[in-house]
């Protein structure tokens, strides 16, 4: 299905190629892996039962579909920016920006979110944690600690990033290989009915707890062999996460009585699995993950400002690189200034929701990309194809993603239009000064 053919190594550029393919790899894996899937089994199994097993492998499908296609296009790229930059060069420089702006935001808001859950589960361990100053004063920290990483060089960030991949999968493997052994085999009874309408409720729940996979075609202008290296991180991260997110709801629901009660699932299936101490060891794993997903937002969210301003259409101080460290430090000093914002004054639910919508137009710019690309000359051939069935592909994922924001309330809507009015007024304000400054003397 798969076609891959030789390139040259890339030029290097302002920032540093040191991305290795396996750090590239656990950018994605941390991306996708946040806190959503220790609380996820008994709000899916509570929908449709065991059916949610099935429900699960749907939206890996459906989620390997676009991964197909942001490994097709990102094989033609060798620059920073991902969907931005595909949506620029695919679709033109206006939507090109949009896309950009709003998976910047989105990104903003995803760290807004993942800062406030973060503050929550400190409260398992230390009481009042989740109130008050004790929450702004662990925001505030949280977010400085990830920016000086970031700071400190890609090197260093990935290193950290794969630090956080081992540490949230080793608990979340444990538990899953463990429970293994205390099965009942009684509850894995389907249901005599089961709406289609919650059905299709739990693929979407499950749909967006695989979001994040693309933020590794972000970072492609650090990687070390970008256009073979990012299309691999993309598929193989996208099957590690499904094998562990089956795995985990599988025990689940053998093992917890109560499952759709559960308001902990892995916390409390992991204390009747692992003994007194299971709940909080994952309740230590959340936080690993919790913490781990924040550094790799971090990451990804300045990169994209950088590549804005990289294909003009930012001011060039997001552009700037650190002399020595060669990290975009304005554009992640921005991003962290906007995040710490954002975090104390929203809430976990307000900011995830616009963001997953977010995350679909980014989806769909580029696979829209991704169909027109396949008949430009403007842009290098793709080192890896899905194959003739790519249009296929391409028009299920379309299909399903367009869907999705079809099925958002109107209050969301209105909010995914409003911020795509402010980054209009942002793209003719920044043409604006660029001719104004070209007719300067």
């Amino acid at each position: 299905m798969a076609r891959i053919e030789p390139i040259a190594q890339p030029k290097s550029t302002g920032l540093v190629r040191d991305v290795r393919r396996w750090d590239a790899v656990a950018v994605a894996v941390n991306g996708m892996i946040g806190a959503g899937i220790f609380g996820l089994p008994s709000t899916a199994y509570a929908l449709i039962g065991v059916y949610s097993l099935l429900a699960l492998a749907l939206s890996a499908v459906l989620t390997w579909l676009l991964a197909l296609c942001y490994a097709e296009v990102s094989s033609r790229f060798k620059q920073t920016g991902g969907p931005y930059l595909y949506a620029k060069r695919g679709l033109g420089p206006f939507l090109g920006l949009e896309a950009g702006w709003l998976y910047w935001l989105a990104r903003v808001l995803t760290i807004a979110s993942v800062c406030n859950l973060l503050a929550d589960y400190l409260g398992y361990f230390v009481p009042g944690a989740a109130t008050g100053l004790p929450r702004a004063v662990i925001v505030c920290a949280a977010i400085a600690i990830m920016t000086l990483t970031n700071l400190a060089g890609v090197r260093t960030s990935t290193t950290v990033t794969n630090v956080f991949t081992v540490g949230k999968l080793v608990p979340l493997l444990l538990f899953a290989l463990v429970g293994l052994f205390f099965l009942d085999f009684d509850r894995f009874a389907v249901p005599s009915h089961v709406e289609p309408t919650s059905f299709g409720k739990a693929i979407l729940l499950l749909f967006f707890s695989f979001s994040g996979f693309e933020r590794v075609s972000i970072i492609a202008g650090e990687a070390r062999d970008p256009r073979r290296d990012v299309p691999f991180a993309l598929l193989a991260s996208v099957g590690i996460v499904a094998v562990v997110y089956i795995l985990i709801l599988f025990v689940c629901i053998g093992t917890l009585p109560h499952l759709a009660q559960s308001t902990r699932p892995l916390a409390e299936a992991s204390s009747l699995v692992l003994g007194g101490t299971g709940a909080a060891i994952v309740v230590l794993g959340a936080i690993v993950s919790i913490a781990g997903n924040l550094n790799g937002a971090l990451l990804v969210a300045p990169r994209v400002l950088y590549a804005m301003a990289e294909q003009k259409q930012l001011p060039s101080m997001f552009a700037a690189t650190h002399s020595r460290l060669r990290t975009p430090h304005v554009a992640i000093l921005c991003t962290a200034l906007a995040s710490g914002a954002f975090t104390l004054n929203s809430s976990f639910v307000s900011a995830l929701t616009f963001a997953s919508m977010a995350y679909l137009t980014a989806h769909i710019a580029t696979v829209l990309s991704m169909l027109i690309m396949r008949h430009s000359k403007d842009v290098d051939p793709a080192t890896f194809t899905v194959g003739p069935g790519g249009v296929v592909v391409a028009c299920v994922a379309l299909a399903f993603c367009i869907g999705l924001i079809a099925s958002s309330s109107a209050s969301e809507l209105r909010d995914l239009v409003v911020a795509a009015v402010v980054g209009l007024v942002i793209y003719f304000a920044h043409v604006w000064s660029l001719q104004h400054a070209t007719k300067s003397p």
